[in-house]
């Protein structure tokens, strides 16, 4: 099984997976661009994917889907990318997104792991013009790569980089999965996993704030196969930061969260010199909670101003502190991978 992590970015606008770039500059690139949407097995190598083509999208995994899954799955993404329905860009551009089959692979012959662990967040989500598409992901490996090397037996495998998702769609460049296609396609990759690793526990995690993304994986993890597994979603104990503060998508507390994972992930042409031009073009958090009811009206409205993509409070990143959150969002994590492995020891 491939490393989970080497499908990360490392640096910001660089590369040939679209996630790893920012609202801004892909929208440089793509007015008549070729995107790649590849089905692959579980063990395609990354390195693999990205020769497809400058801009390839996360892939999607044979092992998960049946027919029928992946032609539902294969038509939503191209009703959302890399504009909506609905959005005037979307009847301007003349680009193409291409679905690529490579052949399936056998299974590794490797030991069990005790806990196979990946996460499941929106990573085709516009986070402004200064943070990465896949900023949830990110954080959320961040992790999970801590969470290694402190116990034996976990493995981190690959992304499911994709999920349900409201805010981006008016903003585009993002993909929403819808809440039953995510919960189907997340329990077929559980259902993969076992088939193909046998692990004894399977720990998900996730990132991304939408309660029904989070229902909806939750769902899709406990009708997998996987007699014992766990869900996390990492931000619940950063609440008094983003909530607290109306600071929820592409803000403070994600800006401080990337930069510390990674200084190279930060778009250093607007953060932090443009700090007051990002600040001006942000959309408040009840705003957009209201606008996200009515899709139609949420594109009306960012059509007609100056947004760039930042739903919270952009100034919140100098009353945060980057590690701070990010032990606390460990904490919790291990807590979870303990209680699995103590559950592990108590199964006669």
């Amino acid at each position: 099984m491939i490393d989970g992590r080497a499908f990360l970015a490392t640096r910001v606008n660089h590369g040939n997976f679209v996630t790893a770039y920012t609202l801004d500059e892909l929208e440089r690139r793509i007015s008549d661009a070729r995107f790649i949407l590849p089905i692959c097995s579980l063990g395609t190598a990354p390195q693999r994917l990205s020769e497809l083509g400058p801009l390839v999208l996360p892939p999607l995994y044979h092992e998960a889907l049946t027919d029928e899954l992946k032609g539902r799955i294969v038509e939503r993404i191209g009703q959302c990318f890399p504009y909506c329905d609905g959005l005037r860009k979307r009847t301007q551009w003349q680009g193409t997104l291409e679905v690529v089959e490579l052949p399936r692979a056998a299974p590794p012959s490797c030991p069990p792991p005790r806990v196979f662990a990946f996460s499941v967040d929106t990573a085709v989500e516009e986070h402004g013009p200064h943070l990465p598409l896949a900023t949830d992901t990110i954080q959320s490996y961040a992790v999970l790569d801590r969470l290694a090397d402190k116990f034996d037996g976990f493995v981190v495998g690959p992304p499911v980089d994709y999920g349900m998702l409201t805010w981006g769609l008016a903003f585009g460049l993002s993909i929403d999965l819808t809440a039953p296609l995510t919960t189907q396609y997340v329990t077929g990759f559980v259902n993969a996993v076992m088939d193909w690793l046998k692990p004894e526990s399977i720990y998900v995690v996730d990132v991304h704030g939408s309660l029904i993304h989070r229902q909806a994986v939750h769902a899709g993890v406990k009708a997998g196969h996987c007699r014992r597994h766990g869900f996390r979603w990492l931000y619940d104990p950063l609440m008094p930061f983003v909530a607290g503060r109306d600071d929820f998508h592409a803000g403070g507390v994600e800006t401080a969260m990337i930069e510390h994972i990674g200084p190279d992930l930060v778009d250093v042409r607007w953060w932090p010199a443009r700090v007051e031009e990002l600040a001006a073009e942000q959309m408040p958090v009840p705003l957009a909670v209201e606008l996200s009811q009515d899709l139609p009206k949420f594109i009306e409205h960012v059509e007609s101003r100056p947004l760039n993509g930042i739903v919270g409070n952009i100034r919140n990143y100098f009353d945060v502190d980057a590690t701070l959150m990010l032990e606390r969002m460990l904490a919790v994590a291990q807590d979870d991978v303990q209680q699995l492995l103590r559950a592990r020891k108590e199964v006669p």
